[in-house]
């Protein structure tokens, strides 16, 4: 598992990346203004595992195989990996399918609150109608 917290220009996001069985699920927390260590160190302590169990969409990853780094360089690739801003390509693709199921379901609940609004308001409409026809 990995997490990041970058500056994306406006907010300061936090992206989690679990890699589960060659599969990774990535998502994307925001926290807003600059957060301080402890609003951080809350998030990872309370909310990260009902934040990726709320994760559903996967990416299919290929398999290294681990093996034993040399201190020297797992030290330049952790370097290299604190210097460049961003997120893995995978975790993009995985954020970008979370991001298109959540829309698809938006869309959903959207579509039927305003056929529910609709079907209100030829029900008042109705309502109306028959009580001047009653004379009241």
């Amino acid at each position: 598992m990995k997490f990041t917290v970058y500056f994306n220009g406006q907010f300061w996001v936090g992206v989690v990346e679990e890699i589960h069985d060659g599969k990774l699920r990535a998502g994307r927390y925001v926290f807003g203004p600059e957060p301080r260590d402890q609003e951080v160190f809350e998030f990872v302590n309370r909310r990260l595992l009902d934040f990726i169990n709320g994760l559903s969409e996967e990416v299919a990853i290929e398999n290294h195989e681990v093996r034993k780094i040399n201190p020297k360089r797992l030290a330049r690739q952790i370097s290299r990996e604190i210097k460049t801003k961003g997120i893995s390509t995978y975790a993009q693709a995985a954020l970008q399918l979370e991001y298109e199921k959540r829309k698809k379901e938006k869309q959903i609940l959207s579509r039927n609150r305003r056929k529910e609004i609709k079907e209100y308001k030829r029900e008042v409409k109705l309502k109306k109608a028959k009580e001047k026809r009653r004379g009241r």
